[in-house]
């Protein structure tokens, strides 16, 4: 490894009689190994080095970053659009399409023409419902270039700037207690910047600097007072930095600060504003993006209290989330406890911002960890209908009240396109954000994946050079990803890729030529050179067998491989029942849809699930499990039981006194010491939790000595 070694040699031998000196030196020397990029490979027309983080020193020339005073972005979107899936993730937004979120507006009464807020054709359905429905639709529709959802889109978009008043407000006006209420005007404006993104139609930036004016006018006792949107204030500070960024104007930063002032304070050290799931993972972001004005490192450290606060209270489970189910409770903190499907987005959207902002390999891996762990099972396979909560451990997914065993009352657990209107209509925006993000900008005018996925996009590096790069893999079912790049001629420019921290001996290979096989994990590997058309770079990165113990839960045991989780796989039985007779309260349907082409499911266990990990404490994972890999599925879709192209063979026993309890749910794990064991040792089965709609992925132990 070269690291410097020229201006090593030349101060040593300069020195070399002076013990003091050199000791001095070593010290300096020691500073300069640890603060300076790693430097792996060195030749004329290629550099490659170990980084933890993109250089922001350089100034991106091809794409809208953050402007002075704000601090520049690790990591640039790329316009919506730009980014196509492939392999699963292209499955993925084809079912997506097909399914609920592509067919909602000829079903919900929340999106109905006739008589509806949004369009100016009535007086109804003027809150969030439209505005979440349109966040994942209309970035679905950007992504695929589909004409018909592109002009659906637009429909809706254009009723949104008729609708500005001469005063700058849009939309529905809706009041609670003398005061505007702005969230769903929040949600909205996400959706006209990715429409700007994808079209560059002025009407935007101008509808926005009106209405942030009449935002700053608004006295702040009138501003952000209502809880949703009190809560939530970040989603307005990013807008607020969104236009900054292209328009320039100072009076925006004025009323960053006024939001900021006005926003629920998520900066508490050892409490916060309140518990509800999606409020935390969506709005613990908001001190993180206020440091990008303030520069206050306090500020970003709050971001990370938070994320860290929840989950040691109430995030001793595996998946990348925390037991909240709605509202997060005191002495709720089992496995069984589970996320709003609308907890799983939101939470995967912060990660991508906050990736963003900071350039922490973190928040790539959080993201990977619940978009491939947890959001997967939040839906039927073909995503026409989802459930509300889901837990780590969850073995009967009905339509009855399993209150207050889970919090709130309703058939929160059925598969139900009515599950609950707010992720009924929000859960959208997952697959597409993620899609967005799986490759980026960098400040120096290169390429990063730092968020791992099929994918093809189209990038603009240096001198304005317009490329193409493809990454080929079925990741994280698989251990390598290559990317291929497609350019007209030779053009220099880095690529940046992420080394996760499960991996050991992450190799990296170019044209076929090995060029490290030790990379560090957690750092991003850059690889500067003079790249031409058709060059290939193979990242591998080795998966094994690990395990996590959850000491506050029992000490029991999640089985990882690489980035997944597994789970007990568990025989499901789904039952179809009536979504009208079955939904809840604030279900309603179009006049004219048709409830029996979109059926409830229920799930229900048709194989024993109440076992224990057999496992041997002195070397844990050494026997007793076998990694079995099976062939890719025809249909691209590895999150189903008979689709999931890898297993673990395992052995278990069965927990007597682990049974259902009187809240219709798998009762919490059985304290350590009274467990009841069979005595029979069975030959068990693990798949990846992401493919498991019932599960048990936190296992109690029985353990050989």
């Amino acid at each position: 490894m070269w690291i410097g070694t020229g201006f090593a040699i030349q101060i040593i031998s300069q020195y070399h009689n002076n013990i003091f000196i050199m000791r001095k030196i070593s010290n300096l020397l020691l500073l300069f190994f640890l603060w300076t990029p790693w430097t792996l490979f060195s030749q004329s027309d290629m550099k490659i080095t170990l980084v933890d983080r993109p250089d922001t020193k350089s100034a991106n020339t091809n794409y809208t970053q953050n402007r002075a005073p704000l601090l520049p972005l690790n990591f640039i979107k790329l316009p919506v659009g730009d980014v196509k899936p492939l392999g699963w993730p292209q499955k993925m937004l084809q079912l997506q399409k097909d399914g609920l979120n592509g067919h909602l507006s000829e079903i919900s009464a929340w999106l109905d023409k006739e008589n509806n807020a949004w369009l100016g054709t009535g007086n109804d359905y003027g809150w969030e419902e439209v505005p979440y429905w349109l966040k994942g639709y209309g970035d679905m529709a950007y992504i695929l270039g589909d004409p018909k959802m592109i002009n659906e889109t637009k429909s809706w978009l254009e009723a949104v700037f008729r609708s500005q008043r001469e005063d700058g407000y849009f939309g529905p006006y809706i009041e609670k207690k003398g005061k505007p209420d702005l969230w769903g005007n929040m949600i909205m404006i996400w959706c006209l910047q990715s429409y700007y993104e994808y079209t560059k139609d002025q009407r935007v930036i101008d509808l926005m600097t009106k209405y942030f004016k009449w935002q700053l006018a608004l006295p702040d006792d009138m501003f952000l007072k209502d809880y949703w949107e009190n809560s939530r204030g970040g989603d307005n500070l990013l807008s607020i930095y969104w236009l900054y960024n292209i328009t320039g104007d100072k009076f925006l930063l004025d009323l960053a600060e006024k939001t900021h002032r006005n926003t629920a304070n998520w900066r508490q050290r050892s409490t916060l504003p309140n518990w509800h799931n999606v409020n935390i993972a969506q709005s613990f972001r908001e001190p993180a993006t206020y440091y990008m004005l303030s520069k206050d490192s306090a500020d970003l450290k709050a971001t990370y209290n938070v994320y860290h606060l929840i989950r040691n209270t109430f995030g001793q489970v595996p998946g990348g989330m925390f037991g909240a189910d709605e509202n997060a409770r005191i002495g709720y903190i089992d496995p069984r406890q589970g996320t709003e499907t609308c907890g799983f987005v939101e939470q995967m959207s912060s990660d991508e911002i906050l990736l963003s902002m900071t350039g922490d390999p973190f928040w790539a891996q959080n993201c990977e960890n619940v978009a491939f762990n947890s959001y997967p099972v939040a839906l039927m396979p073909d995503m026409k209908s989802l459930r509300y909560i889901t837990s780590p451990n969850h073995v009967i997914s009905d339509s009855k009240n399993h209150s207050p065993g889970i919090q709130n009352n309703g058939p929160f657990l059925a598969m139900n396109p009515f599950s609950s209107r707010c992720c009924q209509h929000n859960h959208g925006q997952g697959w597409p954000y993620y899609i967005e993000h799986l490759i980026m900008a960098t400040p120096d005018n290169g390429i990063a994946a730092a968020i791992y996925g099929a994918c093809k996009a189209k990038v603009k590096v240096a001198d304005g050079k317009n490329v193409e790069i493809t990454e080929s893999s079925n990741y994280p079912f698989e251990e390598q990803l290559q990317f291929t790049v497609t350019t007209a001629g030779e053009v220099s420019f880095p690529l940046y890729l992420r080394i996760p921290s499960w991996t050991e001996n992450a190799s990296l290979a170019i044209n076929g030529k090995v060029i490290d096989n030790k990379l560090v994990k957690n750092k991003y590997v850059r690889i500067e050179r003079t790249w031409r058309n058709g060059d290939k770079v193979t990242l591998r990165v080795p998966m094994k067998l690990s395990e996590t113990v959850w000491q506050v839960n029992q000490d029991s045991r999640s089985i990882n491989y690489g980035p997944l989780t597994f789970s007990l796989k568990i025989a499901e039985d789904y039952k179809t029942v009536s979504s009208t007779e079955t939904a809840i309260g604030d279900s309603k349907w179009q006049k004219n849809a048709d409830a029996a082409k979109w059926p409830t499911y229920e799930i229900y266990p048709a194989s024993p699930w109440n076992y224990a990990l057999v496992i041997n404490d002195k070397e844990p994972l050494k026997e007793n499990f076998e990694v079995v890999r099976k062939q890719w599925p025809a249909d691209n879709y590895p999150f189903t039981l008979s689709g999931v192209p890898i297993e673990i063979k395992a052995k278990g026993k069965k927990v007597t006194n682990w049974t259902i309890d009187e809240y219709g749910l798998c009762s919490e794990l059985p304290i350590k010491g009274t467990e009841k064991f069979a005595s029979q040792t069975e030959n068990i089965t693990l798949v990846p939790m992401g493919a498991a709609r019932l599960r048990i992925s936190a296992l109690p132990v029985y353990t050989n000595k």
